[in-house]
């Protein structure tokens, strides 16, 4: 195996398997062949088989691996012997066919007018008409490679050099070789880098360096374990591989989107909502990039999850910095007043009044501080109900107050406390509102792109369903040109199948979309209820009170 980067394709990878010769007497196995042959078809979307002279009846017979094809490789776990054997279902998947014929000494012509060397393989692939079992045997190895490969292509390669060189060809250089050889030769190269399709499994996804890796092994280890490989549960297992990854992918992205916020911690609620829906769009668009057949949706499910259990603890620890850089700077803020408490400053006639201008003091350099965090007001209501029997020991023992001046005072100090409260109550508000806001704005993108990815898989399903049918309307077509009625009709039949099927599919497929995408609004709405609930239980627990003056104290 080769692996080289495509020299007329960016981003492809042009990847060259070379299997062992097939008919090998030394292996006498010819079972071995069947699986070799197997392995290559399913592996490929190009299947180049070389013979050497013509393309005569002899040589096709000897293809007779592919009339070995259904009872080697089964397309779908479910589906019976009878089906699978249509045909119908394997041209879906397999590779387009190139028969390459080395040391070919013929002329292209027929009856004396001139050919293709497509139009010779053509020929020489033509049904006779009749039903004895001689022209059956004759039909048969044809009909199945004009049924299971209907993109086909030849090309015929002169000797590379005369007979005397025969025996250096290997260490020949390319300018010695024959120009007739090297014309076929560069016109072969340019078909391959130009018309080769890029490698898909079923339902049109296209296949990674890795995902070809993913499927090699797979088969392989069927085959050695004696059972037939089979396409679907191949691409299921190697789509939940990838599924898996792309889940860790889209993790990945998204949490090195966030390191960049999470250095700057703590932040307010804005930036950091600003910042993962940023990162979310980025890690959702790495996951459908890398992501196929989801068909229940668990693995963007999966995704959403980590993402969520990811943002729980960023939160966390955004919340965890603000309280603790707001608690460090109001014990830095009140050292002094602490220390004042200490050495009795405000233990004399008017020492309340003293206490609450240095009180004031402390809320408003506080508040000028920037970039305290989500905890900001949380963490100055804390601090004032730790301050609020300090302040009315003091207030209760300056003896320049009378009572009524007192209880004045007490009551300012309440309706402060409450106010602060209700800012608090304020900032949490706004941390569940964006939460929700998240949330709404997160749940839209997740359908919108689901949606998206929903209806790509269907036009890449369309696209191959529409493949096949026009492959087998050319070949009912040539069919009838050929005056085979009986196989054109049962051509027309199995088309009709073929539209009946589909049709069956896409409804299939459609309700199980509209199910998943309804899943998934219940599931959003249901995660709203609960946020609404906790709002609504926020603001039940916290009534905001009438403004007043932040003092402490009119003087």
């Amino acid at each position: 195996m080769w692996c080289v980067p495509h020299p007329e394709k960016t981003d492809h990878t042009l990847v060259l398997l070379d299997t062992e010769g097939l008919g090998d007497v030394e292996k006498g196995d010819s079972k071995n062949d069947a699986w070799i042959f197997s392995l290559a078809i399913l592996l490929s979307s190009t299947l180049v088989y070389n013979s050497q002279g013509t393309i005569n009846n002899d040589a096709v017979e000897k293809l007779q691996y592919v009339n070995e094809l259904t009872e080697m490789i089964k397309v779908k776990s479910s589906t019976d012997d009878k089906e699978e054997g249509e045909g119908t279902q394997f041209m879906q998947f397999f590779p387009n066919f190139v028969w390459t014929v080395r040391d070919f000494t013929l002329q292209l012509e027929i009856d004396g007018r001139e050919i293709t060397p497509d139009q010779y393989l053509e020929n020489s692939l033509q049904l006779k008409k009749g039903t004895s079992k001689k022209i059956n045997d004759y039909n048969f190895p044809r009909e199945c490679i004009r049924n299971y490969f209907p993109s086909r292509k030849c090309f015929v390669f002169p000797s590379p050099t005369t007979p005397d060189n025969m025996h250096r060809l290997d260490s020949m250089d390319e300018a010695e070789l024959s120009e007739s050889f090297r014309k076929v030769a560069d016109t072969f190269c340019r078909f391959i880098f130009q018309e080769s399709r890029t490698k898909t499994v079923i339902g049109g996804h296209t296949l990674t360096g890795e995902m070809l890796g993913h499927l090699v092994n797979t088969y392989v280890e069927t085959v050695a374990k004696g059972n037939v490989p089979c396409l679907e549960n191949a691409v299921l297992a190697m789509a939940k591989i990838e599924n898996q990854a792309a889940v860790d992918e889209g993790l990945a992205v998204y949490q090195k989107g966030m390191e960049n916020v999470k250095a700057l911690f703590p932040v307010d609620i804005n930036q950091l909502s600003e910042n993962q829906l940023c990162s979310e769009a980025q890690a959702r668009q790495a996951f459908m990039k890398r992501s196929f057949k989801d068909e229940n949706g668990e693995f963007l499910k999966a995704l959403a999850e980590a993402i969520g259990n990811h943002n729980v603890n960023l939160f966390k620890q955004n919340k965890d910095a603000s309280e603790k850089k707001c608690k460090a700077l109001l014990e830095n803020l009140s050292a002094p007043m602490d220390q004042g408490m200490k050495e009795g400053t405000y233990a004399t006639p008017g020492g309340y009044g003293l206490y609450c201008n240095h009180h004031d003091n402390i809320v408003a350099q506080y508040r000028a501080e920037p970039n305290k965090g989500v905890r900001a007001e949380e963490v100055l209501e804390e601090f004032l109900k730790g301050k609020s029997a300090e302040s009315n020991s003091i207030l209760q023992a300056d003896k320049q107050l009378t009572e009524k001046e007192k209880e004045i005072q007490a009551g300012k100090m309440k309706t402060a406390e409450l106010e602060q409260e209700a800012a608090a109550f304020k900032e949490q508000q706004a941390v569940m509102e964006r939460t929700i806001e998240n949330n709404r704005i997160s749940q839209e993108k997740y359908l919108k792109e689901m949606e998206e990815k929903m209806e790509e898989e269907r036009k890449q399903q369309q696209q191959e369903f529409k493949r096949t049918l026009d492959r087998r309307m050319q070949e009912q077509k040539d069919l009838i040109e050929k005056g085979h009625k009986v196989k054109a009709d049962l051509m027309r039949q199995e088309i009709e199948e073929i539209k009946k099927k589909n049709k069956l599919e896409r409804d299939a497929n459609t309700k199980k979309e509209k199910d998943l995408l309804d899943g998934y609004k219940q599931q959003a709405e249901g995660q709203n209820k609960k946020i609404g609930e906790l709002m609504s239980a926020l603001k039940n627990k916290t009534q905001a009170p009438q403004v007043v003056k932040r003092h402490c104290m009119v003087m």
